[in-house]
């Protein structure tokens, strides 16, 4: 089986639902062969952008072009895509061999030319050897891998998967995270993935696309989103976050300065796009960058020690309510008292735009809400 991809791009793609403007108009282009994961809570806009890139749903406005070809009014069988959902979609009353044979037989292949790709597939997702099973024979990781195959088995130019994994338990997923992954850096076809797994996203994608209420937030790979996020909500989705809120005081070119209520002086850090003094913003402090020190120019209360192994989480409330965590080596030892005094490179701060504050969830801790 060929290792293939053709490029994707979304041109003013938009959906509406009646009133309710479920994806606005979107442009985004993919390369060929690349993983990229639409990522964002429910109701962010990223099925529905899926399945118009599969034909299931029609754009209310815009076009799609999968390589040369514009796709938008074709149906999803003349769109040469494959398409794994999050409960697989398995015919339990046939075996594996013709779940995976279905659509290459709905193709008219010749006989010996689709049992050497189905034998192929089932190899490519270590499944060699299980044809003759039946579907619920299977774990349900092996499902899942049986639902992979049968969409590649078809040699597609795009591969879709929509929350392949949610039905999987922690342990499992991640197995099977590594399994898709290692299967693209192999045969580098065109992936779009859906997840509102963080963690999933960071693993496994080339790109990220962050999504909130059907428009993109932020693209890039999982490195910029998670060390220079343009704004407070993706920070806040990618990774753990300290984001302390208040009003940018200044605004000088590559740096910019944030006062916080209850806070001595002002913070200071990398300013992102976008930034006006007088404004919202956020300083977005991760956990990694939040030291202990006797010197350190903010007091805090311990809330809570989590232990993770081979780090300590540190639970920390500011005089000011919001809450800081704090992720140490657990060999440094637990600090002595629950008054500690903490502090941060400026070097790691990023000041961001945070234009949704008022509808936010401040950073506080549970006793003090």
């Amino acid at each position: 089986m060929t290792g293939s991809g053709q490029t994707i791009a979304f041109r003013g793609v938009a959906r509406d639902f009646g009133a309710v403007k479920a994806l606005l108009a979107t442009d985004l282009d993919i390369m060929a062969g690349e993983f990229l994961t639409l990522l964002g809570p429910s109701g962010s806009g990223k099925t529905t952008l899926l399945n118009i890139a599969a034909g299931y749903l029609a754009p209310s406005a815009g076009r799609v072009l999968i390589g040369a070809r514009d796709v938008t009014d074709l149906p999803p069988r003349r769109r040469n895509i494959g398409m794994v959902f999050q409960n697989y979609a398995l015919f339990p009353h046939m075996s594996v061999f013709d779940n995976v044979a279905y659509g290459l037989r709905a193709r008219g292949v010749p006989r010996a030319d689709l049992e050497r790709r189905v034998e192929a597939a089932l190899g490519m997702v270590r499944l060699g050897g299980y044809g003759a099973r039946g579907i619920r024979q299977l774990s349900g990781g092996q499902q899942q891998r049986v639902a992979l195959a049968r969409a590649l088995v078809i040699e597609p130019d795009v591969l879709l998967m929509d929350e392949p994994l949610g039905a999987l338990d922690r342990q499992l997923r991640q197995h099977v995270q590594l399994e898709v992954r290692r299967l693209h850096r192999q045969h580098r076809r065109t992936t779009i993935y859906v997840t509102h797994d963080q963690e999933e996203a960071l693993v496994m994608s080339d790109r990220i696309a962050v999504m909130r209420e059907g428009r993109l937030e932020q693209i890039g790979d999982a490195e910029t989103l998670y060390r220079r996020p343009d704004n407070a909500f993706v920070a806040g989705f990618l990774g753990e976050s300290n984001l302390l809120r208040g009003v940018v005081t200044a605004v000088d070119g590559v740096r910019a300065r944030l006062r916080v209520d209850g806070m001595a002086g002002e913070i200071a850090g990398a300013a992102a796009a976008g930034l006006v003094a007088g404004t919202p913003g956020a300083a977005l402090v991760r956990p990694e960058s939040v030291r202990v020190s006797p010197a350190g120019r903010f007091e805090a209360r311990l809330v809570e020690r989590v232990y993770l192994g081979e780090l300590v989480a540190l639970r920390l409330a500011l005089g000011n309510g919001q809450a800081v965590v704090c992720r140490r080596f657990a060999r440094d030892g637990a600090p002595d008292g629950d008054r500690l005094a903490i502090d941060w490179d400026p070097g790691d701060v990023r000041i961001l735009p945070d234009a949704n504050s008022a509808g936010t969830t401040s950073n506080r801790t549970e006793e003090e809400t």
